[in-house]
């Protein structure tokens, strides 16, 4: 088959005539214009950042600035980072991203976070880095869009699922990424599943329960890396959570790693100030726990924990429970219970939460309240609108929408925000300086993270943090054993990592629940607690010693 052939007679003398007159091609302005953008965009040096220089808005911190030369020199955009709560993870993260933006090595981007985080995300990325990215909705146009935020589960749902996994994606971020740390859920096998070029995980806790917590993250970012799962099983497994005691180990995950500590980076952070509120119950009330407690120490088949903290929190939590146990247990309708629940009905104004209302009246600061318990949310709501105090609630049932109008209403129209423990991940209130932990919690883990929604990078006030506790209950000894035992608030918060692996337990929250329930008497109780105080405080002092 022959291709027919013409010959173009006038392009030799048109072409001629432009290059004899360059202006006919463009304007002189425009050329020296694009001239301009070429050399301002030219990178002239692979090992210097591109980025902070087109950046103006942002003042990064050295340790920030070091994190991303090693994410992009060293680890070729594959690495975990793992700072501790409220070093600016999203900044590194904002920063290697617009790096790679920049330089041409990225285009299509696929960024999974909580559903609380994704307008934090878009809003931060568009502000701070000039990084245009859209947040998934019900319907989204997964090929398109080249930036997107989304959640791991709006991802991983079948019409998405598919959409996603056949296209290959240059950048991939997940925050709090030790959600994936089991290599067994759909979670992992998604991330996993993802055609993607550079990778970047997010998480302050990359070691929570055991070591293969982190075997599995690093898998994720260079699959093998670590030799096979049975493989590490066999050779670590009596190390349980403790990378350092192994330097070969340490050498390994440092290099897709980086782990930045509040003491090392060098920051002038606010103070924390912590006060403990101690509150008597009335006569009543007081009556009231000695029988819940009588009760439960006489039956061998059911703990009372759960219902002496709820009753430590309002009648509320308690009375619901309560009820909730004798629904559905038959053999608790010619019980005591029933007697129980008739007492608690009639009980005054819990003493609590008549103390935090007087100290949140004192004040026009804003604060935030932690909660265990959405029975306790409204109770309280409600005691602080009969003094006209304004409050807003936040707990985890709450759609991304309504989390970010509460966030929204909390910074700009109300002076309390009551949370359960669904604010303490991810979202910023460094316009709020003043925390109450009105319920106590026994990890130590959850307490940073609390704290480190409003004592974080930008804050620019001191933190005042008041926990609250009932005198003569299971509140009193809890406190006793986190406060003034093992001075946990000023001492121990910012390593409870290191402490918590030196330990080999999986939950503190567990273990001290076990000693309650396991104990035939307070004085026992009394006793492994302080027990429990010496082992902490033994490893505290060791970690002191190591770093000296």
């Amino acid at each position: 088959m022959q291709i027919p052939k013409t010959m173009d007679k006038e392009y030799i003398s048109s072409f001629t005539e432009v290059t004899e007159s360059p202006a006919k091609l463009c304007s002189w302005e425009l050329f020296q214009k694009s001239y301009q953008i070429a050399e301002t965009m030219k990178v002239s040096d692979f090992n210097q950042l591109v980025s902070p220089s087109f950046l103006p808005k942002m003042d990064f911190l050295p340790h920030q600035i070091e994190c991303a030369e090693r994410v992009i020199q060293e680890m070729n955009g594959r690495a975990l980072l793992a700072d501790e709560v409220g070093l600016g993870k999203t900044i590194e993260a904002g920063l290697i991203l617009k790096e790679y933006l920049m330089r041409g090595m990225a285009k299509k981007v696929l960024i999974l976070v909580p559903a609380s985080l994704v307008n934090q995300w878009a809003l931060e990325l568009s502000q701070k880095f000039y990084i245009p990215a859209v947040t998934a909705r019900k319907r989204v146009n997964w090929k398109e869009a080249n930036i997107i935020i989304t959640t791991l589960d709006t991802a991983k749902k079948g019409k998405h699922q598919e959409e996603i996994l056949n296209q290959s994606y240059d950048f991939v971020i997940v925050d709090e990424a030790h959600k994936l740390k089991n290599h067994q859920t759909k979670n992992f096998a998604f991330v996993q599943a993802l055609k993607k070029k550079y990778l970047l995980l997010l998480t302050a806790t990359p070691v929570q329960n055991k070591l293969t917590d982190i075997f599995n993250l690093i898998s994720l970012i260079k699959p093998g890396y670590l030799g096979t799962y049975e493989e590490f099983v066999k050779t670590y497994r009596h190390q349980q959570k403790k990378i350092d005691d192994d330097p070969y180990l340490k050498q390994l995950v440092n290099k897709v790693m980086i782990r930045n500590r509040r003491k090392d980076t060098g920051v002038q952070w606010t103070n924390r100030h912590i006060d403990t509120i101690w509150v008597d119950f009335s006569e009543e009330e007081q009556q009231f726990y000695n029988t819940l407690e009588q009760f439960f120490q006489s039956s061998s088949h059911v703990s009372g924990v759960t219902y002496k903290r709820e009753f430590c929190s309002s009648r509320e939590a308690c009375y619901l429970s309560l009820k909730k146990w004798i629904n559905l247990n038959e053999k608790a309708e010619n019980t005591p219970l029933l007697e129980m629940v008739k007492q608690i009905e009639h009980l005054p104004h819990h003493a609590k939460a008549k103390k935090l209302v007087d100290l949140v009246k004192q004040s026009n600061e804003k604060f935030i309240i932690f909660t265990e318990y959405r029975a306790t949310q409204i109770y309280l709501q409600w005691m602080l609108q009969q003094e006209n105090i304004k409050s807003v609630l936040y707990r985890g049932g709450f759609k991304k929408g309504k989390k970010d109008w509460m966030r929204h209403l909390f910074q700009n129209y109300a002076q309390v925000m009551i949370a359960t423990e669904a604010a303490g991940e991810g979202i910023n209130l460094q316009f709020c300086h003043h925390l109450i932990n009105y319920d106590l919690p026994w990890n130590p883990m959850r307490l940073e993270q609390r704290i480190g929604r409003i004592h974080r990078f930008g804050q620019e006030n001191d933190v005042q943090i008041y926990n609250f506790a009932i005198r003569n209950t299971i509140d009193e000894h809890v406190i006793e054993l986190l406060h003034h035992k093992i001075n946990l608030f000023e001492n121990v918060i910012g390593q409870l990592d290191q402490i918590l692996t030196k330990l080999e337990l999986n939950d503190l929250d567990d273990e001290v629940e076990k000693i309650f329930t396991e104990s035939k008497s307070i004085g026992e109780t009394k006793i492994k607690l302080d027990n429990l105080a010496s082992v902490i405080h033994s490893i505290n002092d060791e970690e002191k010693v190591g770093e000296a």
